[in-house]
Order: C-alpha cells, then sequence, then structure tokens
C-alpha cells in the first residue's frame, strides 16, 4: 500500500536524507507536501522530482520568487501553514516534522491533526510546546516518533520507566553550537 508523506523543513538535513531513502522506493510513497523557509529552489526542484503538487514556503519574498518560477502553475504554493487546511482531505499516513527552532511547533500542531504519524526532529518544539503536542496527539489519536537522538532517548526512558524511578534527566550540551566551542566562551552563556 502507498504510504501518503508529508515533510515538513524537506531543504534542511534530516528532510534531504528522508528523501534519499524515499528516492531507493518511490513508488510506495506519495508525498502530499513538502515545505521549507528560503531554499525556493530546492524546494522546487524536489517537488517536480517527487511529482509533489503542495508546498509551503513561509518565507515572504522567496514565496514570490517560486511562484514567478512555477508559472504553468503544476504546483500549489502557499506562503503559511494555515493552507493545510485545504490541503488534506483524509489522514495522512506519516509525517516528518523537521522545521528547526522554535518555529516548528506551529506547524507541527497544525498538521497532527491530518497524519497518522507524526516522528519529531525538534527538540526545541518538544521542549518550549510539549504539553500543547501532547494534547494534539490524543485528541487526534496521532502517534509520537521522536527521530533525534536526545529526546528519542529521554521518550524510551519515560515509556520503560515508573515515572518514581525517575529523579532527574539531565541534558548535556555536547553538540550544536557547543560542539567546538572552547570552555571559557561557554561560561558567557
Amino acid at each position: 500500500m502507498i504510504k501518503r508523506i508529508a515533510i515538513l523543513g524537506s531543504t534542511g538535513s534530516i528532510g534531504k536524507n528522508l528523501l534519499d531513502i524515499i528516492k531507493k522506493d518511490k513508488k510506495n510513497f506519495k508525498i502530499i507536501l513538502l515545505s521549507a523557509r528560503k531554499n525556493y529552489k530546492l524546494l522546487l526542484k524536489q517537488a517536480n522530482y517527487f511529482s509533489v503538487r503542495n508546498i509551503v514556503i513561509t518565507d515572504y519574498k522567496s514565496y514570490k520568487k517560486a511562484n514567478v518560477i512555477n508559472k504553468n502553475k503544476t504546483i500549489h504554493i502557499y506562503n503559511t501553514f494555515e493552507a493545510i487546511d485545504k490541503i488534506f482531505h483524509k489522514k495522512l499516513d506519516y509525517t516528518m516534522s523537521s522545521i528547526i527552532g522554535l518555529q516548528g511547533l506551529y506547524p507541527t500542531l497544525e498538521i497532527i491533526k491530518y497524519t497518522k504519524y507524526i516522528a519529531i526532529a525538534n527538540k526545541e518544539a518538544i521542549i518550549c510546546g510539549w504539553s500543547l503536542i501532547k494534547k494534539q496527539l490524543e485528541k487526534n489519536k496521532t502517534k509520537f516518533l521522536p527521530v533525534d537522538s536526545e529526546h528519542f532517548s529521554i521518550w524510551k526512558i519515560i515509556n520503560s520507566s515508573k515515572d518514581e524511578n525517575i529523579d532527574h534527566i539531565f541534558l548535556t550540551a555536547s553538540g550544536g553550537p557547543f560542539l567546538n566551542k572552547p570552555i571559557n566562551k561557554i561560561k558567557k552563556y
């Protein structure tokens, strides 16, 4: 059975890696939506390659430029995630939410009602909005799949332990912007 999917943040590393996987088994997937903030050229290229008919470009200048390129209107281009109410008429099988930072929270909350499974690779959205995400997951009977290593590990521990057995969870700042930062520079934060 063909899996219907959406990728929020398809021009980032996680989105591109997922598309590389799908490329190897293209006949079993139908991508309904792709999104990006500014990288409209790559997004249009992805949409054309995978025959995606709906894309969201949240940066207004990039959205306008993409519309100029898409003269024959083969792709429906939207500027906000509020448009997803127009796109989905039945639930998707799977959504990857990989929009970085807090910008990923709103689209994640919006798309949960339209997907059976949501994989979230954005720890900022989870940390800042977990109570909102959890409420939407429960309300819409959507299953949650943490993708990034930190929140996958926490989710695994929480789901395999009793609450009273967990006193603290420590997240180290071992990667990202701190990876090659000297200790004396970190003290300023």
